[in-house]
């Protein structure tokens, strides 16, 4: 029989762990946008917890069957998911708070507490881990099975903006590893569920290479709703130099004038004072003398003056 000690076994089950690990490590950035913002925005605590309830199924069953590369990524899941809800708890508003920990009470509490009770005190020996096996495969079964609402939005969409593709990739290679692990240690509880793992994850990436260019109709509807735009900007702004032209014109005159830095006609507003109106016959100066009274009349004052 085929152990853990064996190399060819061990390095299949160290690649898992370091698959796993960085499936588990995907949510980093989204926990650190929560707390950048200090707030969970709409993001959701449901796959958190139903990661948690995994991890600690498995990490049971690894105690169980005493396999120690099953123990470890188990671990690692449980301390990383933890932490992940206790930021979501820290920033996440009163009624979403109250859900999260209404979830864990009742999944991660009440009912792993209650099977592992029964588990201890009512079931003995090879039984006591088949069927804690069961209820991990089971389980892990319900969490493949959840991509589907993804791959049915892709397909309705056309547009893979909620399936990054890296993520499917490495759930899809760790599937193909943790399933030739549990076929090496003849583990089908561990095997098993990684071939509908495996499945949905080349669903997955087959639906990411046809859909990844986004949906035409959708592009096509924004392109037309920029071409609208634009039109509407451009006459937007013919009105508004129509009326300036006609507060122009209500006070002077418009004169087109082409300057050579210019491509194109420039226009530039002159004012043209108005003439200005007719003096009233009492406001005229009086009529100049002619020229021979005049030069009389200047030297009659020199004499004066004298």
């Amino acid at each position: 029989m085929i152990t853990v000690g064996h190399p060819v076994v061990f390095a299949v089950g160290i690649l898992g762990n370091i698959l796993s690990f960085l499936v588990i490590l995907a949510p980093v950035p989204t926990f650190y946008r929560v707390y950048k913002k200090k707030s969970t925005e709409s993001f959701q605590s449901v796959p958190y917890v139903v990661a948690l309830l995994s991890a600690m199924l498995w990490l049971y069953y690894a105690l169980l069957s005493i396999d120690v590369l099953l123990l470890s990524i188990n671990t690692i899941a449980c301390v990383v998911e933890s932490v992940y809800l206790a930021i979501y708890l820290t920033y996440a508003p009163k009624p979403a708070m109250a859900f999260t920990v209404k979830l864990l009470c009742t999944m991660n509490m009440g009912l792993f507490g209650a099977m592992v009770a029964f588990l201890q005190f009512y079931v003995d020996g090879q039984r006591r881990v088949s069927i804690a096996g069961g209820v991990g495969a089971a389980f892990a079964l319900a969490v493949f099975v959840a991509p589907l609402t993804i791959i049915r939005q892709v397909i309705r969409t056309k547009s893979v903006e909620f399936m990054p593709f890296w993520l499917s990739f490495f759930l899809t290679i760790s599937a193909v590893v943790w399933f030739f692990y549990g076929l090496l240690m003849k583990d089908f509880f561990v095997a098993m569920p990684n071939v509908l793992g495996l499945l949905f994850g080349l669903a997955q990436m087959a639906l990411y290479f046809v859909y990844r260019n986004g949906n035409p109709k959708k592009n096509g509807a924004v392109s037309e709703m920029q071409q609208q735009a634009a039109v509407q900007a451009d006459a937007d702004a013919e009105k508004e130099q129509q009326l300036r032209q006609a507060h122009a014109d209500a006070d002077g005159e418009a004169v087109a004038v082409r300057t050579d830095d210019d491509e194109g006609p420039k226009n530039v507003v002159v004012y043209i004072m108005p003439p200005p109106p007719p003096l009233l016959p009492a406001e005229r100066a009086p009529p100049l003398p002619p020229p021979a009274m005049a030069m009389m009349t200047a030297h009659q004052t020199a004499v004066e003056v004298v």
